[in-house]
């Protein structure tokens, strides 16, 4: 493993960059990776540019090849989807330099937003945190297979469509608020389906949804907590089902979301008012160590908020510990690390019983 501060590894190390020249500023990028290298005693860094035939895991791995001790990331989600992926299970640690719209693996792990020069000074002298990536392994209509992971979460049905019915130029133009003209265009056109699904040593279920989503993460933009105790390094899954039956049922989703998660959940009087609130199976929780499920019929699958076409099956697995990221050294709050009040899980009664074909 590449040697970390106050080792005593005499020779030289090296760290390579990797970034997307459309969400960065590169000239300025390179001139701070390039001064703090330096100052840490390590070589010039390598530099490698994705592009739209190569995302990020090929010249990742080209610089893994290489023998660099630390590899540094800037770009939006889906560079470091793609990032990470090359770098599962190799030992060498992840720097994430906040870039693009959404930064959620960096919001997750309380990683500051606006300060590169300070993510790019944690890769010499920061702390390592071993985190979860999963895998999702997805068969399309015509019986293709093809696996690609994701750090944050996936998912099958309205979200995937809400991605990608967004205008790209207008998420540049506006950020992740973007999205909400995305679910606007979906709603529209939103009918639920029927899936059926098992989680690792649970039973098969059956449900009609409009939505599923796989989560290595819970927070989202805005302050918003979709899953508030989920765990970045906990070698679980959290699994979410949406499956409002009309407009009061999407009015709940939201309720649930943006009110009980994000603010009620945060106080214990809050918490205690949940506790007497009546349950609706609007949105399900679950949890595990993966996933599969399968769709009657194909259906828009997303990855780290990157479209990825559809699928009818999708296999998920999580690597536990499989990516070392660093963070800038000192207490950090744990709560999103460590995952904090579990919430009630998968009820089997609201759920029929099937078989996977």
């Amino acid at each position: 493993m590449p040697q970390g501060p106050g080792d005593t590894d005499d020779r030289p190390r090296r760290a390579a960059l990797v970034y997307n020249p459309i969400k960065v500023d590169a000239e300025a990028l390179r001139a701070s990776a390039e001064t703090l290298s330096e100052a840490a005693g390590w070589q010039h860094p390598l530099f490698f540019e994705t592009s739209v035939d190569d995302l990020g895991d090929g010249v990742t791995r080209e610089a893994l090849a290489e023998g660099v001790d630390a590899v540094m990331v800037a770009g939006g989600d889906g560079t470091v989807r793609a990032v990470a992926e090359a770098m599962t299970e190799s030992d060498v640690p992840l720097t994430i330099v906040p870039s693009g719209t959404g930064n959620l693996l960096a919001r997750n792990l309380n990683l500051p937003l606006t300060d590169a020069e300070a993510m790019i000074r944690a890769t010499f002298e920061g702390d390592r945190l071993p985190i979860d990536i999963a895998f999702a392994a997805l068969r399309r209509d015509d019986g293709e297979n093809v696996e690609h992971a994701f750090v944050v979460m996936g998912g099958m049905g309205l979200d995937a469509a809400m991605i990608a019915n967004t205008s790209g130029d207008l998420k540049k133009r506006v950020g992740w608020i973007a999205y909400v003209d995305g679910a606007a265009r979906s709603l529209v056109k939103a009918t639920p389906f029927r899936i059926m699904y098992q989680i690792p040593g649970r039973r098969l279920h059956s449900a009609r949804v409009q939505s599923i989503l796989i989560a290595n993460c819970g927070s989202l933009p805005a302050g918003l907590e979709l899953i508030p105790e989920a765990s970045v390094s906990d070698g679980q899954l959290d699994v979410v089902i949406f499956q409002p039956k009309n407009a009061l049922g999407w009015l709940l989703v939201w309720r649930r979301v943006a009110w009980d998660n994000s603010f009620l959940r945060r106080f214990r009087a809050g918490r205690q008012v949940l506790s007497l609130r009546t349950k609706d199976n609007t949105v399900i929780y679950s949890r595990g160590e993966g996933i599969e499920l399968q769709a009657e019929e194909a259906q828009p699958v997303q990855l780290d908020g990157d479209e990825f076409g559809s699928a009818t099956r999708i296999r998920v697995r999580i690597v536990h510990g499989g990516v070392i990221a660093v963070v800038p050294k000192g207490p950090r709050d744990r709560q999103a690390l460590t995952g904090g009040e579990r919430m009630p899980r998968l009820s089997p009664s609201r759920h029929r019983r099937g078989r996977l074909r």
